[in-house]
């Protein structure tokens, strides 16, 4: 478990014997229970919705009085050791949209797939690629993942054969929660970024690329993806991330009018990926090419809402390094060049494997997401 400063305090969803679900802060290897603090009475809830939908306002009084009262050692009465409790599933997810914001991630797929065309499609530095997602089966960090069965075909095969994923991956994703909504038909501004986004969490998008290879063409990903998506158990505030913000690397050529922005910004965050233990990567965060805001105001730029809840994610985070990639189909070149794990040769996931995922930024601790891969069912 990632240590947790006293600037930070990340709120998460927590259950501590029999008692029912409520909301608290990570301090260090703490869990500050909020209720009983009276700062709001949303956090006897079993998910943050309702306190996520009070608004900026609200978030930002709360962090005050947190600070304040974490200061004072006022919350030492309320402290859980987080080796007590089960983290749940901060959020209740409203609609999940994935993005494809990372050139370096990009440019490594197009080469893969394409390598005798462009490696970037027309459009991909004119708008924030995305698509949407399945709610439901966005999971919380722990929960084993049962390796998904589908319709794969070989290159040189005939037809298509019906089976368990042979080439089950991993994607290294940084994930914002939505919480202010917004109406029909509105659109949501880049400068309106931070009036309805509260925080990040880390997020590892889990992909079959064998089923996905197979069915995405015309109509892009389905069945590859959605079968989960797991992310981390406290949601880091974008007040806390502040000091982590960089600059936004140049775009060219220059972004249509509701993409520009006068403040637009990145994280400079760096992830650690580990299967079974062994640390296979360290993509870093603050080149991505798309920013939060820009992913946000193109979301909605046709009139489509957000709700309290919503969540969406950069899509993979890979650097311009072997050891920055953060998919396996990237780090073994679509398993032709297999990387080292325990000493062994090794290409996509294996039944066992467990794979974790943390992400800092500085001394500022996102956390992890852990999932396990079992059998096909």
């Amino acid at each position: 478990m990632s240590v947790f400063g006293p600037d930070n305090l990340p709120l998460g969803v927590f259950q501590y014997g029999d008692q029912s679900p409520r909301i608290g802060a990570a301090l260090g290897d703490q869990v500050i229970d909020l209720t009983p603090l009276e700062l709001s009475d949303t956090f006897a809830e079993p998910t943050l919705n309702a306190f996520l939908a009070l608004g900026r306002p609200a978030w930002t009084s709360l962090r005050a009085a947190l600070l304040e009262l974490v200061r004072t050692g006022a919350v030492e009465p309320h402290l859980i050791p987080q080796s007590a409790v089960t983290m749940l599933l901060p959020i209740e997810v409203g609609d999940y949209v994935d993005f494809y914001a990372s050139e370096q991630h990009a440019t490594n797929l197009g080469r893969l797939f394409r390598p005798d065309a462009e490696p970037l499609l027309p459009n991909w530095k004119h708008l924030p690629v995305g698509y949407h997602g399945r709610a439901g089966t966005v999971v919380a960090s722990g929960t084993d993942i049962v390796r998904p069965s589908g319709q794969r075909k070989a290159p040189d095969a005939a037809a298509p054969t019906y089976g368990p994923s042979q080439r089950l991956d991993i994607e290294v994703e940084l994930g914002y929660v939505v919480g202010s909504p917004s109406a029909l038909g509105q659109r949501v501004s880049v400068d309106d970024f931070r009036e309805h986004v509260y925080g990040v969490v880390v997020l590892n998008d889990w992909s079959a690329r064998d089923i996905q290879g197979w069915e995405y063409v015309p109509l892009g990903p389905f069945l590859g993806k959605s079968f989960a998506t797991s992310i981390s158990p406290w949601v880091v505030s974008l007040d806390a991330l502040e000091s982590a913000a960089v600059a936004l690397p140049a775009q060219d050529p220059p972004v249509l009018p509701y993409l520009a922005g006068k403040n637009l910004v990145n994280y400079d965050i760096t992830f650690e990926v580990r299967i079974n233990g062994d640390l296979v990567s360290t993509p870093p965060y603050r080149d991505i090419y798309w920013s939060p805001a820009q992913m946000l105001a193109h979301m909605t730029v046709n009139g489509a809402s957000v709700r309290t809840g919503d969540l969406y994610a950069s899509g993979t985070v890979s650097g311009t390094e072997q050891n920055q990639l953060g998919s396996l189909i990237e780090l073994t070149k679509a398993g032709r060049e297999p990387i080292t794990v325990h000493g062994k040769d090794y290409t996509f996931l294996q039944d066992g494997d467990e794979v974790t995922i943390t992400a800092h930024a500085g001394d500022l601790g996102l956390g992890e997401v852990t999932g396990r891969i079992t059998p096909a069912v």
